[in-house]
């Protein structure tokens, strides 16, 4: 009896404990909440549906945002070549273009992709009837759902890991947004 009560014991604390690990996943909202919605009352005070910056890591390296206010942010950075375009299209305010080339003209290798689904900034959480937020870098693409260790084979570190630095850089390209958007 004392030996299946153990059992018992230890299962329920392991369960307990796989419960706790995949919370602390779930519960933390990422850095890029209150940058995005700073950004959208921006764009949204100003009538743009796109902006474009410097990204100001590298000369050649560019990001920017296709806004559909209410309901998701479509971000997207990499090198562009020559700059000297997309620097002219930047002081033209052209943002659209710059979105475009930036999607379909990048370095090979440089371009990430960030949906904000929603435009609330990176979820780890989402309602079952929402889609997902979802980071694709380099062609390697990571949705942040409720999939994750079925879908994407990912341990809950691994999954707390990705959504912390797809946050970082969703933050930094929201920040030269920002900039851009006060201007």
């Amino acid at each position: 009896m004392t030996t299946n009560l153990r059992r018992v014991s230890y299962l329920m604390i392991g369960l307990l404990g796989m419960v706790v690990m995949s919370s602390a996943a779930y519960a933390q909202d990422g850095k890029s909440v209150g940058l995005v919605k700073e950004l959208t009352q921006l764009l949204d005070a100003k009538k743009l549906t796109a902006i474009a910056a410097k990204d100001g890591t590298d000369p050649e390296s560019y990001v920017a945002a296709m806004y559909f206010s209410g309901s998701q942010m479509l971000v997207v950075g990499a090198k562009y070549a020559p700059a000297v375009l997309l620097d002219g299209k930047l002081l033209r305010r052209d943002y659209q273009d710059v979105y475009i080339d930036l999607n379909s003209a990048s370095k090979p290798g440089t371009k990430t992709f960030i949906e904000d689904m929603g435009a609330d900034g990176l979820r780890a959480d989402h309602a079952a009837d929402k889609a997902a937020d979802s980071i694709d870098r380099a062609g390697t693409p990571t949705k942040f759902d409720d999939g994750w260790r079925k879908d994407q084979k990912m341990t809950d570190a691994d999954y707390a890991k990705a959504l912390a630095a797809a946050d970082a850089l969703y933050c930094r390209y929201l920040a030269a947004l920002i900039v851009e958007a006060k201007k």
